[in-house]
Order: C-alpha cells, then structure tokens, then sequence
C-alpha cells in the first residue's frame, strides 16, 4: 500500500482534505438542523441539492477540463467550493442554502472528477483495485476526522464551517505545487451516457444504488442516531464507525477484486448489506456497542462498493473515454445520492427513523437480483 501512496501523494493528500471538509460539513447540518428542529424532510432535501449539484456538475466539469486541463480545473472548483461555505455563513435562509448546496455540488464534482480521471489514467489494470481501494481509504479517512472534529464544536455555531473552508483551501496546495506528471488534455470524446450503459451496465447500476445507500447514510444517519437517543459525541462515534470500518476494509477488498471476478463480489457485499440492514428495523432495542459493531459491518460493505464498481467499468476502457466515464460515474452516484436521502427521509418521516436502513435493505436487494441475473456484460470497446 505503501508503494501505491508513493505513485499518486498529492492527489490522495487533496482528497484527504476534501473529504475532511465534507464529513464535518454534512454532520454538522444533521446535528444543528436536529436541533433547530427541522423535519427529516427537509435535512434530507439539503443533502439532495449537495448530490444534484454534482450531477448537473458532472457535464460542467467534462467540459471544463478539456478546455483548461485537470489542474486548472481543480483549483477553480476549490475556490468555487470556499465561497459557497463561507456564504452559508453570512445567509441564514434554509432556501438560501438549498442553491448553496447545489452549487457546492458542482463545484466539488470537478475535484472528484479530475481526481479519478487522473488515477485512472495512470493505473495499470491489474493494480487499479489497490489504487482506487487507496483513494477511498483517504476519501474515507478524511469523512472519519471530518465526523469526529464535530465534537470539537459543541455548541454547533459557525466555527466548524471555517474549519470546512480552511479545508478546502489547504487542498488546493498538493495539486497545483504536484511534479507529478498530470494527464494530456484530453480528446473531446462526448459525455454520452448511452454509451456507457451499454457497455458497462452492471457496474453503472453498481453505483447508482451505492449513491443511494451512501447518500442516505450520510445524510440521515445522524439523525437516526440521535432517535435512538444517543448524545453528541455517540453519534459522531456511531457515524465515523461506519466509515473508519469502510475505510479499513478498502484494501482488502481492493487486492480481492484485482484477483477475483469483481461481479462476484458485489454480490456478496449486497447479500451482506441485506443481512445486517434487516437488524437495523427495529425489530430490537441494541445497546450501544452492538450499533457500532452493526456500523462496522455497514460501512465494510457499502463504501466499498463504489471502488468495486470504478473497477469494473474501468478495466478495459479507452484511455480517451476516462474523463467522461469519470463524469458518467459521479453522475449516476449523484443522481443515486440525491435521490437516496430525499426517500429515506420521507419514509423516515412518516414511518420511523428505522426505515432508513429498510430503505438501504431495498437497494441492496435490488442490486443481489440484477447482478444475479444471468447474461454477459459487455466488453468496453478499445
């Protein structure tokens, strides 16, 4: 793992950061809109205009780094990202911050984007498991320290969005000071979703219901958390379980999927999401440890799946076509994350703060029958 760190330092080290900024942010919504009161609903709507934002970005940014490049791009969007932050701080208007959020989105999206594009770009296949499982154990180590830097932040008042936006700038410094060899401008090769569903459908639904999951999580867990009437700093602990247990795992089942079928092993990560998101209805009271041991086994097998699915479509692809399945990518995760939180907080409204994991329980039934279904997947054309 080391040796892979060594190949790409400062675009892990910019997502590191990026995601450090994003953890805290989105715990920091969940648990000051609790507080205020706000519906589910509406939490849930804030956390949709982050994920939409990404997915009309998705096109901005395919655009904008064949125009100006993967490091130009970058730092543009960064900047973009700290005025949106530090706007939210000055309006106090919950619509207000739904453009926010959107815009946000949008710009964050092109930081994912070139970063993405430009490890795969210079991953070799059979080394893109271990690369990609790398990149989301920073993306999930910084959302950890992002989570758990709340508790720093007790009374929940404007602070934490400074740290967000000193985040954010601090990842600006890697990227643009980087000797590393970036990718060529890129062939303006079209942004054609068709294409990609043909060729790689599988493991575009792979992400699609991964956004879904993830988004969800992210969004609400903190307030189911708080329903199951743990303090503050239990529900940090209980939300940054699932992901340092996601982070850990990323590895592992990186160095798995570059040895094994990587359909296969969706399958199994969606026949355990079905097991362990069943004990989450509600059907008993657990106590504390038994919750994190629960978010432990989540966050295995649900943040994983986004690597899994990268590898899948990536093996294989033309190099021309890397931006844009980059894009395609956040695109369907996007579409998934936004829609993920505003029906599981709806149901969450209406039917109990468990239906948020008989909502994750749906996804990953969906994703077992499809992935189980028989029929060849399309090879990428080269």
């Amino acid at each position: 793992m080391i040796s892979t760190i060594a190949n790409f330092p400062a675009l892990y080290l910019s997502t590191l950061l990026i995601l450090v900024s994003t953890g805290l942010f989105n715990t920091y919504m969940a648990l000051r809109l609790s507080a205020d009161g706000v519906s589910e609903v509406w939490i849930g709507a804030l956390i949709a205009a982050y994920y939409l934002g990404l997915v009309l970005g998705a096109r901005v940014s395919h655009r904008l780094i064949i125009r100006v490049g993967h490091i130009r791009a970058f730092a543009a969007a960064a900047v973009l990202s700290i005025c949106m932050v530090l706007a939210q701080m000055l309006l106090d208007s919950h619509w207000v911050w739904l453009i926010l959020r959107a815009v946000a989105g949008l710009s964050l999206v092109t930081q994912y984007v070139v970063i993405e594009s430009w490890l795969n770009e210079q991953a070799e296949n059979n080394r893109r498991g271990r690369v990609m499982s790398v990149y989301l154990i920073m993306s999930g180590t910084g959302t950890a320290l992002g989570q758990l830097a709340i508790t720093l932040y007790p009374s929940l008042d404007l602070r934490p969005l400074v740290f967000v936006a000193i985040c954010q700038a601090l990842s600006l410094f890697p990227i643009v000071l980087t000797r590393q060899t970036h990718p060529a401008a890129p062939m303006p090769a079209p942004l054609d979703f068709e294409y990609f569903w043909k060729m790689v459908p599988h493991a575009l639904l792979t992400v699609f219901l991964a956004g879904c999951i993830s988004g969800s999580f992210y969004g609400l867990s903190a307030v189911y958390a708080v329903k199951q009437n743990l303090t503050t700093a239990q529900v940090a602990i209980f939300t940054a379980t699932s992901v340092i247990a996601g982070l850990v795992s990323q590895w592992p089942m990186g160095w798995l999927a570059d040895r094994f079928n990587r359909r296969n092993i969706v399958r199994i990560n969606a026949s355990v999401l079905i097991l362990l998101t069943t004990s989450m209805w509600g059907w008993m009271t657990w106590p504390f440890w038994f919750l994190l041991l629960l978010a432990a086994g989540l966050g295995v097998f649900q943040f994983t799946l986004y690597a899994l699915a990268s590898g899948l479509a990536n093996d294989g692809m033309a190099s021309e076509h890397r931006v844009s399945l980059a894009a395609v990518f956040l695109m369907a995760y996007g579409i998934g994350a936004c829609l993920g939180p505003i029906i599981a907080g709806a149901l969450m409204r209406f039917a109990g703060a468990e239906m948020l994991y008989v909502f994750s329980t749906v996804c990953a039934l969906i994703l077992l029958i499809v992935m189980t279904r028989k029929g060849k997947v399309p090879e990428p054309s080269t």
